[in-house]
């Protein structure tokens, strides 16, 4: 019987040029989730400054949009801004679309048994999100003008909805309406400016 000795030759050339294919694949190309987020926010945010003028009360229109649109969507944009790598979108997007979910519990009998707020309760669940917003803010300064007013205009509301509630001084409602109008309406105008702004790669809306 006897012994073959098999030898295995190993082109170096077609190994690594199959390792350059590999490294020079294409990857699938995730799109900008800031402008839904940025709808969803600003619209949702919109149609409660709505009721803060007086339009309406606060009922299953706002309270659906506040679930659906304010929330989940903005927790999806969120999570895309995750997989991006954009910790300054993830943070905000998923943060306040919490925030919906939230307000919509407590403005509901979502969760059964639950205590009402009280107005004490309330000016501190307000102030705790507009320190947070705060710091957001911080992070826009490195950022646009337009996502700045966001940010500005939204701390500004956070605080002055506190101050209505903790003060239970009614008409500083309608203030906050008004701050609420010009946040909700720049967060829109800012996600049209980016879609737009991307899809005929020049600058249709200025976004400073």
């Amino acid at each position: 019987m006897s012994n073959t000795l098999y030898v295995i030759i190993i082109n170096p050339n077609e190994y690594y040029l199959n390792m350059a294919d590999n490294i020079n694949s294409p990857t699938v190309q995730i799109a900008n989730p800031g402008p839904l987020g940025l709808l969803a926010f600003g619209m949702t945010t919109l149609l409660l400054s709505l009721h803060n003028f007086g339009l309406f009360e606060l009922n299953s229109v706002i309270i659906t949009m506040g679930i659906f649109y304010g929330g989940l969507a903005q927790i999806v944009a969120g999570l895309f801004e995750f997989k991006k790598g954009n910790t300054f979108g993830a943070t905000a997007f998923t943060s306040f679309g919490f925030f919906w979910l939230t307000f919509v519990a407590i403005n509901t009998t979502l969760i059964p048994g639950m205590i009402p707020a009280d107005s004490t309760s309330l000016g501190a669940y307000f102030i705790i999100w507009g320190v947070l917003t705060l710091f957001l803010y911080i992070g826009t300064l490195r950022k646009n003008r337009s996502l700045q007013i966001v940010f500005l205009t939204l701390f500004l509301l956070f605080f002055i909805v506190a101050t209505k509630d903790l003060s239970n001084i009614h008409d500083i409602a309608y203030i906050a309406g008004a701050v609420g109008f010009i946040c909700g309406s720049t967060a829109m105008y800012t996600a049209f400016g980016e879609v737009l702004n991307e899809l005929y790669d020049k600058e249709i809306l200025p976004l400073g």
